[in-house]
């Protein structure tokens, strides 16, 4: 078989792992996709007879001379190399499996049976709206549709592992709402219903969970504890390299907390590595960790460590990885990024991500934006004698009054004596 008659699909599906392809995809740089396909054996002809474009147009994106622009072609390469709709901002293509059902109506029941769908529901729309809204709809599952059938007789060890899986999202959510000490409960809950299923994977990785909860909350030693605890046991059960990479991350954040440089960057040097090892035994079930994910990380250990310039590479390249469905996970990106922007001395670009952090959704119901929102106020506030930033403060005041109004059924009462 010449290069030439390469299957282009079979191809792109053996770069589908390939951060040059992935960062293509993100920043819709269509000339280095084109040019990774032709190094990889698929012609130019062949390529520009899939997009249905000439040879000529095809070698202005692939020099650099210009930038495909139109949906309609957008389309056509998504469809031509199946490359999956999300990775070019596309809704999914008609060959694509089918989306996972469309998130939960508030307050309504999930049927019964379908726990995976369930998951990912509830997942999908965490990811879009926030978890303040949804706390309540997933506790009130765990409690109506899985708490019964885990007195059941016949009850099954997948029923402890879909509670072990609500029961950490629950957690989650609670974190998102602002309610770390509710958090910590559903994460000390969901340990033993994870090890009465069985599942080892599930276990650690509700054990990464609690560190990152234990790193909130301004407890270094117990993250530390609690990532180790994890790699102990995925070290016992099926290998899942997005799993140890996560653990590996999670240790890593807690010694640049700790002011552990040298074995932070070690740790983090092993999520590298196991993030980009073999796929295999990944497991749905499991909260989710991509190479966005981990950069965005990166940034937060890199920061810790003081190396401000290098940790804005990382929450960039979080920002170009990231899908747009991620809501929260971008703005709280954006938010990181403008915030580095500062620690680095660069005002400009610190307002230009500003007013991109304040154009998200109004809606997202997570008091965790709100607060690092508040935050990132703060850090710009010493600079109110330049007028852009009077100009944004004055924005940040009007954003945060209409969140706050749109988040009041969920934000959780003050202390007593603080304030909001």
């Amino acid at each position: 078989m010449t290069s030439e008659e390469r299957e282009p699909q079979k191809v792109v599906a053996g770069l589908l792992a390939d951060q040059r392809l992935l960062v293509a995809c993100a920043e819709r740089d269509m000339g280095t996709l084109f040019r990774l396909l032709n190094h990889r054996g698929i012609s130019t002809r062949r390529i520009a007879a899939a997009v249905d474009i000439t040879q000529g147009r095809l070698y202005d994106y692939m020099n650099g001379k210009s930038r495909v622009e139109k949906l309609a072609i957008f389309e056509q390469i998504a469809d031509a190399f199946h490359i999956p709709g999300h990775l070019l901002g596309l809704a999914n293509r008609p060959w694509e499996p089918s989306a996972p059902p469309p998130p939960p109506a508030l307050g309504e029941p999930l049927p019964d049976g379908d726990d995976m769908a369930a998951m990912d529901a509830f997942r999908t729309a965490d990811r879009q709206a926030g978890g303040g809204r949804l706390y309540n709809a997933v506790v009130r599952h765990l409690r109506d549709n899985i708490g019964p059938r885990l007195v059941d007789a016949d009850s099954t060890p997948h029923v402890f592992a879909i509670a072990a899986v609500l029961t950490e999202m629950a957690g989650w959510m609670a974190h998102d709402s602002g309610q770390d000490h509710v958090a910590g409960r559903h994460f000390t809950r969901a340990l033993p219903l994870a090890r009465a299923s069985g599942d080892t994977p599930l276990a650690a990785s509700i054990a990464a969970s609690t560190s990152h909860l234990a790193l909130q909350t301004g407890d270094p030693a117990a993250a530390v504890h609690w990532a180790r605890t994890g790699l102990d046991l995925a070290s016992v059960g099926p290998a899942v390299p997005t799993l140890i990479a996560r653990l590996h991350t999670m240790s890593a954040r807690a010694l640049a907390a700790a002011g552990q440089s040298a074995s932070a960057l070690a740790a983090l040097n092993q999520a590298e590595d196991a993030l980009h090892s073999t796929p295999g035994g990944e497991r749905p079930w499991l909260s989710p960790f991509d190479a966005a994910a981990l950069a965005l990380e990166s940034a937060f250990v890199l920061r810790d460590l003081n190396r401000h310039d290098e940790a804005r590479t990382h929450a960039e390249y979080a920002i170009r990885l990231r899908e747009s469905s991620r809501a929260r996970s971008l703005v709280l990106s954006r938010i990181t990024l403008a915030t580095l922007h500062l620690h680095c001395n660069d005002l400009d670009a610190a307002l230009t991500v500003g007013h991109d952090v304040l154009a998200a959704d109004p809606n997202l119901g997570s008091i965790r934006v709100l607060h690092q929102l508040d935050d990132l106020r703060a850090l710009l506030a010493p600079h109110h004698s330049h007028p852009p930033v009077r100009a944004l403060l004055t924005r940040f005041d009007e954003t945060r009054r209409a969140r706050m109004l749109l988040l009041a059924d969920i934000v959780p009462p003050p202390s007593k004596g603080a304030t909001l």
